[in-house]
């Protein structure tokens, strides 16, 4: 008797799992290449907003820059307040102010900005300056760190370490 089989042989199926493995051990670098691009313009974004915060701020409440990246934020849906500006979102404004594979730090630049007259509503006197930086999570998440100060200017660090204390003493280049 002559069977006819139907189906795939076994040299067919290690072919095609062949050809699969191949495919994803070239796209998955790209693929990890490409998320941490995204992070990285994530990060760049986020600093952008908390700088733009920050000028809103300081012209909103006439206290200088603010002492503490909460008080940028705060609950969503709550009023806004010279602690809880409501100006950026409060995955960044909550500790541990992280987004996107990147963790954010704020650091007040003393001196505070007025020694008399603080503003109706605010605890102390804003600053004269700030420095929020962002670090990488881990270097699967991304490459470079990045800092912004109040001249609004961000920075970049291609080690990605800590920018610290201050974006503009930091030495490094302006993004371009």
């Amino acid at each position: 008797m002559n069977k006819k089989q139907k189906g795939f042989s076994l040299i067919e199926l290690l072919i095609v799992v062949a050809i699969i493995l191949i495919i994803a051990a070239i796209a998955i670098p790209n693929l990890l290449r490409a998320k941490i691009a995204a992070n990285q313009a994530s990060a760049v974004g986020s600093l952008r907003t908390m700088s733009s915060a920050e000028e809103t701020f300081s012209s909103t409440y006439s206290d200088g820059y603010t002492l503490t990246l909460a008080q940028l934020g705060g609950a969503a849906g709550a009023v806004a307040t010279c602690a809880n500006g409501e100006l950026v979102d409060e995955v960044l404004s909550t500790a541990p102010n992280q987004k996107s594979g990147y963790t954010f730090t704020f650091t007040p630049t003393a001196p505070v900005a007025l020694t008399a007259g603080v503003p109706k509503g605010c605890a102390a006197s804003g600053d004269v300056g700030f420095s929020i930086s962002a670090t990488p999570v881990s270097a699967s998440t991304g490459t470079s760190s990045y800092c912004v100060d109040e001249s609004g200017v961000i920075r970049v660090n291609p080690l990605g370490t800590l920018i610290a204390p201050t974006c503009s003493k930091s030495g490094f280049t302006p993004l371009q």
